[in-house]
């Protein structure tokens, strides 16, 4: 896989967690984190989760967002196998939620 590859499915998989995380604090809250710093929607949602795992796996690809989506570096594939793994972790704890 090339760094390029990474960079993308990082750039990907830091959407999933957003929109995971967004999900789950509908789910249980009624409302998600409107704002510019997603590291504030990492406290949000172990706030409204109780769960430390998912804001820290938010929190976590939150830190490779700018690199993923806006070029400032490429993203070594050992990095994206990380962030897919966490999203997927992330992904799959928000479709529980969200079911009930």
């Amino acid at each position: 896989h090339s760094t390029v590859d990474a960079t993308v499915a990082t750039a990907n998989a830091g959407l999933a967690v957003i929109a995971a995380a967004d999900a789950m604090c509908c789910a249980i809250a009624g409302e998600r984190f409107r704002g510019d710093d997603h590291r504030h929607a990492a406290e949000c949602l172990g706030q409204v989760t109780g769960d430390t795992a998912c804001a820290g796996a938010l929190r976590d690809l939150i830190d490779l967002k700018d690199a993923s989506h806006y070029g400032v570096r490429n993203v070594q594939v050992r990095n994206a196998t990380r962030a897919v793994r966490k999203a997927t972790q992330l992904v799959d704890a928000a479709a529980a939620r969200v079911r009930g």
